[in-house]
């Protein structure tokens, strides 16, 4: 059984299809939503789920043990970053080594980096004029929207789009696409 802690600092939308999606995938669990935000929406995705919920505090992530007791005592193999704001720090990434992946609402290597988040993304694909944007999966290392790339979807980018309709159309990339990702990932990293 392979179990997942999904990371995430909003309304958890993404986490929501990934929780659905493995329902129905019989060795692979998610086990534990963590969230750095006491309001965040992702919280009431967990409760409806049922799935238990870590909270964390800045000053012991950043600074203290990344809170790998809790994620080793639920016995999570793979972190999925699911819109998580904060730089994950390296003793997290040192003791869970390609085994963090992260969604970035943009074709990294453009559009990435610190501040490049949500809708200012979008913002900056349309102020540049890109004819195309998408999706990128990818393993996280100790810089921002860096590690190995995975997968990335494609969509065009049309002149009537707003960074709001953007937004949308990138959504739905996430949704369609990230669950299957992840699980290809796993499987995967089984056979070696």
């Amino acid at each position: 059984m392979t179990h997942i802690a999904i990371f995430a600092s909003g309304a958890g939308s993404n986490a929501r299809e990934i929780i659905r999606y493995f329902r129905g995938v019989e060795d692979i669990i998610v086990s534990l939503i963590v969230t750095n935000r006491p309001d965040a929406g992702v919280i009431e995705v967990a409760r409806d789920a049922g799935i238990p919920v870590l909270l964390l505090e800045k000053e012991r992530f950043f600074r203290g043990d990344g809170y790998i007791k809790e994620l080793k005592t639920n016995g999570i193999d793979l972190i999925v970053l699911a819109g998580f704001l904060w730089k994950v720090p390296p003793s997290l990434i040192e003791n869970f080594k390609d085994l963090i992946i992260n969604i970035h609402p943009a074709l990294l290597p453009k559009f990435g980096g610190k501040g490049m988040f949500g809708i200012h993304v979008h913002e900056a694909v349309i102020n540049a004029g890109e004819k195309e944007s998408g999706i990128t999966i990818h393993l996280v290392d100790e810089q921002y929207d860096h590690g190995k790339t995975i997968f990335q979807a494609r969509i065009p980018v049309s002149a009537s789009d707003t960074p709001f309709t953007l937004a949308e159309k990138i959504h739905k990339l996430e949704h369609g696409h990230y669950p299957a990702v992840i699980e290809d990932f796993i499987q995967k990293s089984k056979r070696g």
